[in-house]
């Protein structure tokens, strides 16, 4: 089964610039990102720019705002790295937690089963927001809220809204 080609809310491919200092790691991680189906642009025309600006970090730039989206250890493995841009791509930042460690998505652990949207829903879940306030956040129709909220039930494998938030908690989909 092929992975899914990264894509922004609006369905197009996920499109990459690196502003990296050290030339053999820019190397590696455009060689991650076009393994991963991201398209590197070469320009300022991305949707998100992936810097090493910070010390030991990289930082998630989403374009056409003024400051980063997200942060991630430099040592972040290649589905931590993965996540975050998809994270950042639709919307979500992404930090580093205050404990400092950042072990979401290690490489032995699979990707989040949640699409973009349902992870945006689980969060609405998590901050105990109604049907129809979730509805109006994401300018879409109750009906669709229940349609994804079913999706995740079945997807985390959680009998309902409160099941849902903690086993997304508990595998690191969500934090409060």
């Amino acid at each position: 089964m092929a992975e899914a080609v990264p894509a922004d809310m609006t369905g197009e491919v996920i499109r990459v610039h690196l502003r990296i200092a050290n030339p053999a790691r820019a190397d590696e991680l455009a060689a991650l990102l076009r393994e991963r189906g991201y398209l590197v642009a070469q320009d300022s025309s991305a949707d998100i720019v992936l810097s090493d600006a910070e010390p030991d970090a990289l930082v998630l730039i989403a374009e056409g705002e003024f400051h980063a989206r997200g942060a991630l250890p430099a040592h972040a493995s290649a589905n931590q790295i993965d996540a975050a841009l998809r994270a950042v791509a639709t919307g979500l930042s992404v930090h580093v937690p205050r404990d400092g460690r950042f072990s979401a998505l290690d490489e032995d652990e699979a990707p989040s089963p949640l699409t973009p949207r349902e992870l945006e829903i689980l969060m609405a879940l998590s901050e105990g927001l109604s049907n129809k306030a979730i509805a109006r956040r994401f300018d879409i129709s109750q009906h669709t809220v229940k349609f994804h909220a079913e999706s995740i039930f079945r997807k985390l494998g959680a009998t309902g809204r409160a099941d849902a938030v903690a086993k997304g908690l508990r595998r690191r989909l969500v934090h409060l």
